[in-house]
């Protein structure tokens, strides 16, 4: 198999690290921060994500997985070098590529053999210029490498079996021996002729940006004919089932609610309309997904207002604030706003979450943080479900409304049936759903 040096201990340089040693390559995860390293050698997590943990436990046992903050001698060490640090949005909407040229210059700087390069985090068509250029003006020797684009598809919460059983692997690469040195990085995954995608770097890197961009569009779109539908009395929860079943749309990613948060979506769609703008072109579809998913959230609020009356002197009860189940990833997380919008009109605001907390609590200041649901739903006026854990599919509603002050629920995943949750008492107010009074 391959020596492999991951640069970056994030969400996506950590999958990628410990499942390419489960693969039986020899992986050198490096990071700066001596505190998240010094974790990682424990076996110790630094974010959630299920299933990752067992995965770098067993493989530091077996000798084949190790964290370092010394980045030359991973460098020095390893064939591939996989560039997994973080492409934030700058205050332009353009991704930051700075940390991606460090890790050029480090490159540069220990190319002491054949290196393959490869860009797994998210950048933007044509950075792969930009690294080449970095890695050829600072490099001390005339050795070889070659820059290559392998974008990731984790889904946050399911990481570890998107990686394991991918829907496709992509490869942009210029070069046969760099596509030979991938294909035995990923050799069980081709021994199960999983699809593989070989193409040149820029279309690689649209594939990325293009997929999360055409993904975030159908969330937008449901939820503006949600919206629509809530002026019809139609139920948006129907229409998507319908529409779904049509082999040409597909069911995935079209369930109404208070809008897409995370990692990726949001950034990447902004940095794609940017990187469209230097070149003259507008992308007006994409522009539009992203003006709606910022608005939906703030509809969740105005919902919420409706359902109080006036939220002034309320206590709401937030379920949920991570973006979404099975992380506790707070970036973009809609709950951040909701929060500050009512607290600014007067309402106090508690909330749970089964992993999120520790987060959380810098992200929103004024809030009340509790243990679980139901000392969350204790003397609420309203009760507002914002993330769909498993944790809230099957709770005892009875004892809940015992324990609220008032018996409103505001759905904004749409979880349970306005039906039942009108037999059992409560005003339910959902989304693309018509109302129900107990």
């Amino acid at each position: 198999m391959v020596n492999v040096c991951v640069v970056g201990t994030g969400y996506v340089g950590l999958v990628t690290g410990a499942c390419l040693a489960d693969f039986g390559n020899t992986v050198r995860c490096i990071d700066i921060d001596e505190a998240k390293i010094e974790k990682l050698k424990r076996g110790e997590m630094t974010f959630y994500e299920p299933g990752l943990q067992e995965i770098v436990k067993r493989n530091i046992d077996r000798g084949r997985l190790t964290f370092s903050t010394d980045i030359n001698c991973g460098i020095e060490d390893s064939t591939v070098v996989f560039v997994a640090v973080g492409t934030p949005m700058g205050d332009d909407g353009k991704a930051d590529l700075r940390y991606v040229e460090m890790v050029a210059k480090s490159v540069a700087e220990n190319l002491n053999d054949y290196k393959v390069v490869v860009l797994k985090s998210t950048v933007p068509a044509g950075t792969s210029s930009v690294v080449e250029r970095v890695i050829k003006e600072n490099a001390r020797t005339g050795h070889e490498f070659d820059v290559l684009s392998n974008p990731e598809f984790l889904r946050e919460g399911s990481a570890v079996e998107d990686f394991m059983q991918p829907d496709r692997i992509v490869i942009g690469a210029p070069t046969e021996r760099a596509k030979e040195v991938m294909a035995e990085i990923y050799r069980p995954l081709v021994q199960q002729d999983k699809p593989i995608v070989m193409t040149d770097v820029n279309t690689a890197q649209m594939i990325k940006y293009a997929s999360n961009a055409f993904l975030a569009t159908k969330i937008s779109f449901i939820n503006e004919i949600a919206n629509l539908c809530e002026q019809f009395g139609a139920d948006v929860s129907v229409v998507a089932k319908a529409m779904g079943l049509d082999s040409r749309i597909g069911s995935r990613f079209l369930k109404a609610g208070a809008g897409y948060g995370g990692s990726c979506f949001p950034k990447d769609t902004r940095a794609l309309v940017k990187t469209a703008e230097t070149v003259g072109h507008e992308m007006k579809v994409v522009r539009a997904a992203i003006e709606v998913n910022d608005k939906q959230r703030y509809l969740m609020v105005d919902k919420i207002v409706r359902a109080a009356g006036d939220v002034k002197g309320k206590t709401i009860a937030l379920m949920g604030v991570a973006f979404k189940p099975d992380t506790d990833d707070m970036r973009e997380a809609p709950a951040i706003d909701m929060a500050r919008e009512l607290m600014a009109g007067g309402a106090s605001i508690k909330a749970y979450d089964p992993v999120a907390m520790e987060f959380a609590r810098p992200l929103m200041r004024g809030v009340e943080f509790c243990g679980n649901v139901f000392e969350a739903a204790t003397g609420a006026d309203i009760v507002v479900f914002v993330t769909e854990w498993n944790e809230f599919m099957d709770l005892d509603f009875e004892k809940m409304k015992s324990l609220m002050k008032a018996a409103t629920i505001v759905d904004c995943r749409n979880i349970y049936d306005p039906e039942r949750m009108a037999d059992l008492g409560f005003r339910y107010f959902s989304v693309g759903r018509p109302d129900k009074e107990a």
